[in-house]
């Protein structure tokens, strides 16, 4: 019934599929490729928590749980937030526990935004915020942060305020840079926004993957708690990507609508990974398993960061996340041609920059959380592309 099509949401429709996929899909069908695109942990979850959602199946804990999730495991989630950043919530109203940090996004959007409002987004950013917001009926606007280390200040947020503004969106640590943002960085955001009308959608799945400093949270600046929608999650940190576990930890008058909303569209998170998720957090980020992939994921950065250097390649240091963001602008080719040169010639799959916003068009965007083994070879082919190329531009 393809006569039909017009009936369909124009909205949805005029929404192009992640650009994330792009080389990754053609990479799935070629051989010997080493796939550095996806934001995808190399390694399993850890033993202890593949035991609980083991035990829990072999329980017979399968039915529903309360719409909001387990009472231990918002118990839990709050008392993790609390020791690792000083947030306090109660996990009664104010903590929901949601299908992985991509319907907490959702939710927190959704219950927010109203038609013609705009939400402000620093770029390069992670292109699942603006499908969402214009699923909304709601105007993303999009702050280039590449003059200031691809980090948003109080002085671009000033400069993009407008009297439609009712979100800004908080990406830190980001993807795809891997961008963290100091304590007097945010602290000085802090002290413009507290006194404004403004939500903030801070979304923090990389804080428990920072390496130099401690992440600090925007929601602890005084004043801003009661306007902020933290979003969190055990995907990245725990490597419990396909459990899809996520939170929302935000005052109770939000949480009452995003918890509406949320029992309507999946009444509750998967029984087996929530009990799974109750024992990732009783370890905590001090369980061996745990430390040891952020510790690998350290190395990693660093070994990345430096081969890229040694090929001539422009690239800001991550600190936190595992993403890294060279410039190809000398290159002469769009980030697209040169992700799909990089496949076809070298089998290298990363993401072009393109699929950050335009913003990010000129870089690419590489994924180390894949093995060392896989990242050795990765450089090499792509040492010899960047050397083939730079020769034929002399």
């Amino acid at each position: 019934m393809t006569y039909l099509n017009e009936l369909l949401n124009q909205t949805l429709v005029d929404i192009e599929e992640s650009g994330i996929r792009k080389i990754a899909n053609l990479a799935f069908d070629m051989t010997d490729v080493v796939n550095l695109s996806l934001g995808q942990p190399d390694f399993p979850s850890p033993s202890y928590i593949n035991a609980a959602g083991i035990q829990a199946i072999q329980d017979n804990k399968i039915g529903y749980t309360s719409n909001n999730g387990l009472k231990e495991l918002r118990e839990s989630a709050s008392e993790y937030i609390q020791k690792l950043y000083g947030l306090s919530y109660n996990p009664q109203q104010e903590v929901l526990v949601t299908i992985g940090a991509s319907e907490a996004l959702d939710l927190a959007f959704r219950t927010i935004l109203s038609p013609g409002t705009e939400v402000i987004i620093p770029a390069p950013s992670y292109p699942g915020y603006e499908p969402l917001i214009r699923l909304c009926e709601a105007v993303p606007v999009f702050i280039d942060t590449s003059k200031t280390g691809f980090k948003l200040t109080a002085s671009l947020i000033n400069e993009h305020i407008t009297d439609k503004t009712r979100c800004i969106v908080f990406p830190y640590p980001s993807n795809p840079i891997g961008t963290v943002l100091s304590k007097e960085e945010i602290q000085e955001i802090g002290q413009l926004l507290k006194d404004k009308d403004i939500f903030i959608v801070s979304d923090e799945i990389y804080s428990e993957l920072v390496y130099e400093d401690q992440h600090y949270s925007i929601a602890a600046y005084p004043g801003l708690k009661e306007k902020s929608i933290v979003i969190n999650g055990l995907s990245k940190s725990h490597s419990m990507t396909g459990w899809r576990i996520g939170f929302t930890f935000a005052p109770a008058y939000i949480t009452k609508q995003m918890h509406k909303l949320h029992s309507y569209n999946v009444v509750c998170a998967t029984s087996i990974s929530q009990y799974a998720a109750i024992e990732a957090l009783k370890h905590g980020t001090h369980h061996k398993e745990v430390v040891e992939m952020k510790n690998e994921y350290n190395k990693r950065r660093d070994y990345v960061y430096q081969r890229l250097v040694d090929m001539g390649l422009e690239v800001v240091y991550p600190k936190g996340a595992f993403y890294i963001f060279p410039s190809i602008k000398k290159f002469g080719l769009s980030s697209e041609e040169f992700s799909i040169n990089l496949l076809n010639a070298a089998k290298v799959a990363v993401t072009p920059g393109n699929a950050f916003t335009e913003y990010g068009e000129g870089y690419i965007r590489l994924s180390y959380a894949s093995s060392m083994e896989e990242l050795e070879k990765g450089m090499d082919r792509l040492e010899q592309f960047v050397a083939a190329l730079s020769s034929v531009n002399i």
